[in-house]
């Protein structure tokens, strides 16, 4: 219910407007590394000293032109230029709408595909990030295309809040994938995804599991200190090699607990959005807490 009432609030013409003009001020600066590259290449040499890896994401989603389309691909090819100039630790997440899915399926296949050929020929790696249910099939068909052609170089997400995700992990598994689990962050139907947060954190440790014990490379996307636990005790108790995980978190949310993890010698890696079309990204934040939500009140009254 509070995701809902945020997500319509926030969708509201006024409330977007104002947000947008305020919202870097009011709170947003604490998610979003910042409008410009250089200020998040900056955010990432500081994780690195601390040990921590990261993924850029420049944002922005469901563009209505081929145009932007192809400027955004040409800012994912300049992003890896930059991150191998600069000889920083991180990849890149993309979502395929950016590259023009609601468009044509065919333009953003040719778009991921440039960008990932890309970071073949740097050793990088990009991650496909996982949108709303409507594009799901869509999203894990192209990552698999391309993961035939360069299976080191991409990954994808999977959203454990969607009923079908148990089934899409099984159809993945056994040949080494590459898979980020997250919770969820958008509104769905009852139709489509749990309703309820225990069954979402149950489905998660349960598609981690899988994951884990099925030979994929498993990023644990989540900020909930319980799973982290439950993890940790499971790859111990399972023997599971530490170059097989690494744990992730957003960039502005529980720092101290991925940089003492990092400090334990697991591998670690904060996700860094930046960019200026940063509204419906902070606005899923603050969906997601309620805490994210007292920030920004707090915020607003301080001003």
């Amino acid at each position: 219910m509070f995701r809902q009432l945020i997500l319509g609030v926030g969708n509201n013409w006024l409330v977007s407007q104002a947000m947008q003009q305020y919202g870097m001020r009011l709170g947003a600066s604490r998610f979003v590394a910042g409008s410009e590259l250089d200020d998040a290449i900056k955010v990432v040499k500081d994780l690195n000293r601390d040990g921590i890896r990261a993924t850029l994401d420049h944002l922005g989603e469901s563009i209505t032109r081929a145009e932007e389309a192809i400027q955004a691909r040409d800012s994912y090819l300049r992003m890896l230029d930059v991150i191998h100039q600069e000889g920083v630790q991180s990849h890149v997440s993309l979502k395929l709408t950016m590259m023009g899915l609601n468009l044509s399926v065919d333009m953003a296949r040719e778009n991921l595909r440039q960008i990932v050929a890309k970071a073949h020929d740097y050793g990088n790696f990009v991650r496909i990030d996982m949108e709303d249910s409507r594009f799901t099939t869509d999203t894990l068909n192209l990552f698999q295309e391309i993961w035939s052609e360069y299976p080191a170089n991409v990954g994808v997400v999977l959203q454990a809040y969607l009923y079908r995700t148990m089934d899409d992990l099984k159809t993945l598994s056994g040949v080494g994938r590459n898979l980020r689990i997250v919770k969820g962050a958008y509104m769905e139907p009852v139709s489509v995804a749990f309703p309820s947060k225990p069954d979402v954190d149950d489905n998660y440790v349960r598609l981690v599991e899988y994951s884990l014990s099925h030979g994929n490379y498993t990023a644990v996307a989540t900020h909930d200190e319980v799973i982290i636990g439950h993890v940790l005790r499971y790859v111990k108790d399972h023997h599971i090699a530490p170059d097989q995980f690494e744990f992730q978190m957003l960039y502005g949310v529980k720092y101290s607990v991925l940089r003492d993890l990092a400090r334990e010698g697991y591998q670690t890696r904060v996700y860094v959005p930046w960019g200026r079309d940063w509204y419906a990204y902070y606005l899923r934040r603050i969906a997601e807490r309620p805490a994210n939500l007292l920030f920004f009140a707090r915020n607003l009254v301080k001003r």
